[in-house]
């Protein structure tokens, strides 16, 4: 059991670790290269605070631990909303930006309801991790015209984006790729072995362990993007990185290992992010101007302490 729980702490520090190092060397590179300032904050940073969730579902799926990356992929989504948010928000109130609430979060919704029409019959295969792609091909193109059709209103973490030689981001862009690829597989191991040893399903593992593990870099950049006043940053980066989630994530299982799922994933754990996904649409439509304050956060919080003891009931009962 040592050498397992090792690999997953050594595994989740490197993870977030790597993360950083990626997102600021695909951002700069991103600069560098001319993309402007709103469509590398919701593509390339998004995509990269998800690339854990993503290597990790790949690395699960190749080594036939499909359920993981799908309680994964949903956990993640329950995690960004519910902690990294609920959190967030109880450090510092989050103005949600017209834009963000007009377009982005409505197509995470939309998203979010046609990854459960492709979850409904229990399956998760080739045409739907087709689908997932090309639902991911429209988000981007979204997103672009979003970004052409913005004016002023756009994410402070635009204004934070790196300036760096193009020779020291692509290091960095590679480096933290590599390492992300490594700590993911180490990751996965130690979480699968844990769950053998301890008689938990590796589901189960994906939606809380290895899921709280892959969302520590959403966690971070809004934690400290609230302590220095950037509170927009929060919603999107999260907004964005949910929907990686569900079109990128969730698409590799399907593709690489086509599986089978037990009705629980939809009737509880699927529920939930939809759940999650609502109220947060709500909270900030109720807000006038927009927001999601300290009350708001401490539901959020309550609600992710609820999941995971709903979580433990059901599995040792």
């Amino acid at each position: 059991m040592l050498y397992p729980i090792l690999a997953l702490i050594t595994g989740l520090i490197l993870l977030v670790w790597s993360a950083d190092r990626f997102v600021l060397g695909a951002a700069a590179t991103a600069k560098n290269f001319g993309m402007s300032p709103m469509l590398i904050g919701l593509t390339i940073v998004s995509f990269g605070t998800s690339a854990p969730e993503i290597l990790v579902s790949l690395m699960a799926s190749t080594s036939g631990a499909g359920d993981l990356a799908i309680g994964n992929a949903l956990g993640s989504n329950i995690a960004n909303i519910a902690l990294v948010l609920g959190v967030t928000a109880l450090i510092a109130p989050l103005p949600v930006k017209s834009g963000v609430l007009k377009k982005e979060l409505p197509l995470l919704l939309g998203v979010t309801i046609l990854a459960g029409i492709l979850l409904f019959d229990l399956q998760l295969n080739r045409v739907d991790g087709i689908i997932l792609l090309i639902a991911l091909g429209v988000c981007l193109y979204l997103f672009s015209r979003f970004q052409k059709n913005a004016s002023n209103d756009s994410l402070a973490e635009d204004e934070e984006l790196p300036s760096m030689e193009n020779r020291s981001a692509i290091f960095w862009l590679i480096t933290g790729l590599v390492i992300l690829a490594a700590s993911s597989k180490m990751l996965v191991w130690g979480a699968s072995e844990i769950a053998y040893s301890l008689g938990v399903s590796k589901l189960v593992v994906g939606l809380t362990i290895v899921a709280i593990g892959t969302s520590l870099p959403e966690l971070a950049a809004s934690i400290a993007s609230a302590l220095k006043n950037h509170h927009d940053i929060a919603i999107g980066n999260i907004v964005g990185s949910n929907i990686f989630n569900l079109v990128a994530v969730m698409a590799i299982p399907g593709l690489v290992a086509p599986i089978g799922m037990e009705a629980i994933v939809l009737q509880r754990d699927y529920v939930v992010m939809l759940g999650l996904t609502f109220a947060l649409l709500a909270f900030a439509l109720w807000q006038k101007p927009p927001s999601i304050n300290r009350f708001e956060g401490g539901i959020l919080a309550s609600a992710y302490a609820g999941y995971l003891v709903l979580l433990y009931t059901m599995t040792v009962s």
